[in-house]
C-alpha cells in the first residue's frame, strides 16, 4: 500500500509543478490553486507512505521519479530541448532510484 500511496504523492507533485508553469508567477488563479492542492496532496500522501516506506527510500523515489518525470513533460509537451546532458542526467536520476532500491532495506 505504501508504494501505491507513494505513485500517488508523485503523480500529486508532477501535476503541481506542470501547473505551476502555467500558473505565471502565480497570477492566474487556477493555475495557482492547482499548484498550492497539488502539493498539498502530494505532501500528505508522501506522508502517509512515511508510515510504511523508510524515509530515504520514498524521498528518493518520489524526488527522482517528479524531477525526471518533470523534465520529461518539459521536453516533450512544453518546448524544451533535449540536449545529451540532459539525457544522461534524466537516465542518472532513474539509474539512482533504482540503485537505492537495490540496496536499501524494505
Amino acid at each position: 500500500m505504501g508504494y501505491l500511496l507513494l505513485a500517488g504523492a508523485i503523480a500529486a507533485e508532477v501535476c503541481a509543478t506542470t501547473a505551476m508553469k502555467y500558473s505565471d508567477g502565480f497570477s492566474r488563479l487556477w493555475p495557482s490553486l492547482l499548484t498550492v492542492l497539488g502539493y498539498i496532496v502530494s505532501f500528505a500522501l508522501l506522508a502517509q507512505t512515511l508510515r510504511t516506506v523508510a524515509v530515504g527510500t520514498a524521498y528518493a523515489i518520489w524526488a527522482g521519479v517528479g524531477t525526471a518525470a518533470i523534465a520529461t513533460i518539459g521536453v516533450a509537451f512544453l518546448g524544451e530541448g533535449l540536449t545529451v546532458a540532459k539525457a544522461a542526467g534524466i537516465a542518472l536520476i532513474i539509474v539512482g532510484v533504482v540503485v537505492l532500491n537495490l540496496g536499501g532495506s524494505h
